[in-house]
């Protein structure tokens, strides 16, 4: 069984994430379903299939959330003591290109967002990055070429 690892924070958002879609979600679609039934014909009756349909992938996404909380090896990135890169660091970098300064959240793949600044640890930076130091040089193999780029801070928060 791999391990799925994830943030403190990524845990509690797809417990949180679980229980709306058991609860609240749940409820929701039932009642969608009851009120499409009413409408009578279920053959041809597009609002019932729908409801179905709903149905489906909330249980398909319930499955999955358990899932990976089940497989989850949560890890609190305030409690790691490194000025190395590992999962869960929070890296300041510089483009070497640019110039411009980035900052980024090594993350597990579910709490990937990078409008939030957070990588998933199997993107193409955040490979690049792990192991590093500040005053190292990460390469990434980007889709438009190899990028550069200074490591300035590694922080554990």
């Amino acid at each position: 069984m791999e391990r799925v690892p994830m943030t403190k924070q990524g845990a509690e958002a797809l417990r949180k994430e679980l229980k709306f879609l058991k609860s609240e979600k749940r409820f929701q679609i039932v009642e969608a379903i009851a009120t499409a039934r009413a409408h009578g014909d279920l053959s041809e009756n597009a609002e019932y299939h729908a409801a179905k349909e709903e149905q489906g992938f909330n249980e398909g996404r319930i499955g999955n959330i358990e899932d990976k909380l089940a497989r989850a090896h949560v890890i609190d990135p305030s409690g790691i003591h490194s000025d190395k890169i590992v999962f869960g660091a929070t890296v300041e970098l510089i483009d070497m290109d640019s110039g411009v300064e980035v900052k980024y959240q090594i993350v597990g793949v579910d709490e990937a967002n990078i409008e939030q600044n957070k990588v998933s640890i199997t993107s193409p930076i955040a490979r690049s990055m792990i192991g590093k130091e500040p005053g190292d040089i990460a390469v990434v193999q980007a889709p438009g070429g190899e990028r550069e780029y200074e490591i300035q801070d590694v922080r554990y928060v």
